[in-house]
């Protein structure tokens, strides 16, 4: 056995050791490299954006009404007498002059008849005095008859005379009396039950109220405004209950009925009580309304919607899209380069699931409405479709919601190709 290599050897069992050591490296290296944890990419925050939107928002205030018929008319027994007579049919409608009631007229008719004959025999006395005068005043210029005997003349004639004339006041009374026998209706409208029976005692010493009347063709309804209402109408510049023929609208109420359907007639405000009530801190405001199917009944409580305003050209956002905390809101807007950017904004009032927003945005900028929790200024987003549902809109405004909804698709393509 050999102790000791030669120098050959040697040289060839060290390239031996240095060719395995490099060798196990590169099977080590290629393993480590094989084998090692990936980086993955940060991915991009999906969120949904909107265009900014200007259009005419209409602002309503919500609140309590009362129906009021436009005409309440009580018909009454002028005259006293016992009822004859009923000449219509209780709720139904009866037209203007139509006769509903007959008292009896014996008494007034004697009493008319009474005083026409007294007429009659006033008349004869005063023609007998005007005769006695033509024939005294030729006497008195030919000196056959004294003053006295024409002074007495006259004062026949004028007394005669007066007593015709209150004759016929007499018998003008008694033929009204006699009129007010006959009881009709002072307007056109749909009529009560009776509140007498037939014979029945009515007049002043009796029952006089026999039914009532309303005429609700067309309605009032009244509602209440607090003081803080009224200083922002006069804030813009809008007097209730006066019709501004400069400006596009005009305060008009809409209502919704009992079973929750609204009422498909509107109603326009044409007054509105000039203080407050310093028990409730209200003031009142009264709307007309159609009625042409008696749909709505006098004394009805009801919901009432009242467009107080019109904000031409407001810029609208989602609510939703909004941040509100102590230092203000905020909302986020998508730039050109799908980086998003951290905005404070100056909130108007509310209208349905939107806002209108003062200051802050421009027309068509793209804001986040939905995902805005995950980002912070200045990151890259992803923009994602919108959910579409039926109740969807933007802003309930006098333009048509489909329109709009195609107004938004086509901005989010055009954020989609940039």
């Amino acid at each position: 056995m050999r102790l000791f290599f030669s120098k050959n050897e040697l040289k060839l069992r060290r390239k031996r050791t240095i060719a395995a050591i490099m060798c196990m490296v590169i099977v080590l290296g290629m393993y480590w490299i094989l084998t090692r944890p990936q980086k993955v990419a940060p991915e991009m925050p999906t969120v949904i954006v909107e265009p900014v939107v200007k259009d005419d928002v209409e602002i309503y205030g919500e609140y309590v009404g009362r129906i009021r018929a436009q005409q309440f008319v009580e018909v009454r027994a002028r005259v006293e007498g016992y009822l004859e007579n009923m000449l219509f049919a209780e709720g139904t409608y009866v037209n203007k002059n139509q006769v509903l009631f007959v008292i009896n007229q014996d008494q007034y008719r004697a009493k008319a008849d009474k005083a026409r004959a007294q007429l009659k025999k006033d008349e004869a006395q005063a023609l007998k005095a005007e005769r006695d005068l033509k024939r005294i005043r030729p006497l008195f210029e030919q000196n056959a008859a004294s003053q006295l005997d024409l002074d007495n003349a006259e004062a026949a004639y004028e007394s005669a005379e007066a007593t015709v004339a209150m004759s016929e006041a007499d018998l003008a009374q008694a033929e009204l009396e006699l009129g007010y026998t006959i009881v009709r209706s002072p307007l056109s409208g749909h009529i009560s039950e009776r509140n007498v029976d037939l014979g029945t005692l009515v007049g002043p010493g009796g029952k006089s109220l026999l039914a009532t009347i309303v005429k609700s063709d067309t309605v009032l309804v009244d509602f209440s405004m607090t003081a803080l209402d009224y200083l922002k109408s006069k804030e813009r510049n809008i007097n209730l209950g006066l019709q501004d023929p400069t400006r596009s609208w005009q305060p008009n109420i809409t209502i919704t009925l009992a079973d929750n359907t609204v009422y498909p007639f509107k109603g326009y405000v044409d007054f509105a009580e000039p203080q407050v009530d310093p028990q409730t801190g209200t003031f009142s405001v009264r709307a007309e309304m159609p009625n042409p199917k008696q749909v709505l009944l006098p004394g009805q409580f009801t919901k009432v919607k009242l467009l107080l305003d019109v904000r031409e050209g407001a810029l609208v956002v989602p609510m939703k899209a909004v941040t509100i905390e102590k230092g203000g809101a905020y909302i986020y807007t998508m730039r050109k380069d799908n980086t998003v950017e951290k905005r404070f904004i100056e909130l108007g009032p509310e209208v349905g699931n939107n806002v209108v927003v003062e200051r802050g945005l421009a027309e068509g900028e793209m804001v986040v409405a939905e995902g805005f929790h995950k980002l912070t200024p200045g990151m890259k987003v992803r923009v994602s479709e919108p959910k579409t549902e039926a109740g969807d809109s933007i802003i309930t405004t006098k333009n048509e919601v489909t329109g709009v909804k195609e107004n938004i698709a086509g901005t989010k393509d055009n954020v989609k190709g940039e």
